[in-house]
């Protein structure tokens, strides 16, 4: 069985791989604008593009999500960079003279929480999940911000920085501002280990962060892949009526695109199972497998063999279990 650092360092070059060959993809793509789409009379949301983020568009390739109460504005996740988070401040402006009060971080990937500093220059309050902290205080941190200032500049740069949480929590809380009520659940470890689902009770919308991605493939990274299948079964229990996933469109059908997040997680681990198991070269297991179901849906060449590779090595530390919880 291979070590931890041997399984480390296989991913980092994965990963590695995987970036240089979207950022050249999303560099030849234009900017997309940042726009509110109203969801309903509580709800707005920024839907970012199904790419990997480049100085082409800004690193606009997140959800950000507005729930304004009768108190002022929260904010679901602060997107890619400081310019993008000031759009949509300006954004939040043109649709309610209401202060915006705090930023929930649903987790500290680098598209999520780059335009944080924002958001904290106008006295918003950043709360998240105190699991986060071990990330920020971590040299994958740093090693990614750097890399973000060569590769996304000028977007991104010298004065781009790391925001911790002003206030951390430990687990569910219930956060109550004005006439809504805010019910954020800690998740993870799935996606990430600080992974937080935020259920606007009132306004009847949750923000799923990463744990849900509508329209591509999702990123599985160092993902604790079984947690996160078992993650995605307790939000299906909870039937919600309409979900802003981390990435795409909003779903008006929830339950089915949480299920086909989850299938494909399943599909992974079950596909890399007994190849893990035993010991079988990666790439033989990876060229036999049938993707055909997932094949068609955006970024699958980008990212599925990195979502492949990364589950392997996670089984083969997990003795080849495949199951889905």
């Amino acid at each position: 069985m291979v070590s931890r650092a041997t399984v480390f360092w296989r991913a980092m070059t994965w990963s590695a791989m995987l970036v240089l060959g979207l950022a050249s993809a999303g560099r030849a793509a234009a900017a997309e604008p940042l726009r509110l789409q109203q969801v309903n009379d509580r709800v707005w949301y920024a839907q970012g593009e199904a790419a990997l983020g480049s100085s082409a568009n800004r690193n606009f390739i997140s959800n950000a999500g507005v729930v304004l109460t009768s108190q002022g504005v929260v904010v679901i996740d602060a997107l890619g960079s400081p310019a993008l988070a000031q759009e949509l401040i300006t954004a939040i402006g043109q649709i309610t003279p209401l202060p915006i009060r705090m930023v929930i971080v649903t987790h500290y990937h680098a598209d999520h929480i780059y335009g944080l500093q924002a958001f904290e220059a106008i006295g918003a309050q950043v709360v998240a999940h105190r699991a986060a902290k071990d990330y920020l205080q971590s040299d994958t941190a740093r090693l990614r911000l750097a890399s973000s200032r060569v590769d996304i500049a000028p977007w991104i740069n010298e004065q781009t920085r790391l925001v911790p949480a002003g206030r951390w929590i430990d687990g569910d809380t219930v956060i109550e501002l004005g006439d809504e009520r805010l019910h954020i659940r800690h998740m993870g470890p799935a996606h990430t280990p600080e992974d937080l689902v935020v259920h606007a009770e009132r306004a009847g919308v949750m923000f799923a962060g990463d744990l849900v991605f509508r329209g591509r493939i999702p990123f599985v990274g160092q993902a604790d892949s079984r947690q996160w299948i078992n993650a995605l079964g307790e939000l299906i229990k909870l039937a919600p009526v309409a979900i802003v996933p981390g990435h795409g469109p909003i779903s008006r059908e929830p339950v089915a695109d949480l299920q086909f997040t989850r299938d494909y997680l399943v599909y992974l681990r079950q596909a890399m199972a007994q190849a893990a198991a035993n010991l079988e070269p990666f790439d033989e297991a990876y060229a036999r497998t049938d993707w055909s179901r997932f094949d068609g849906v955006p970024m699958f060449r980008f990212a599925n063999r990195m979502n492949a590779y990364n589950t392997y090595l996670l089984l083969e530390q997990q003795g080849g279990k495949g199951e889905g919880s």
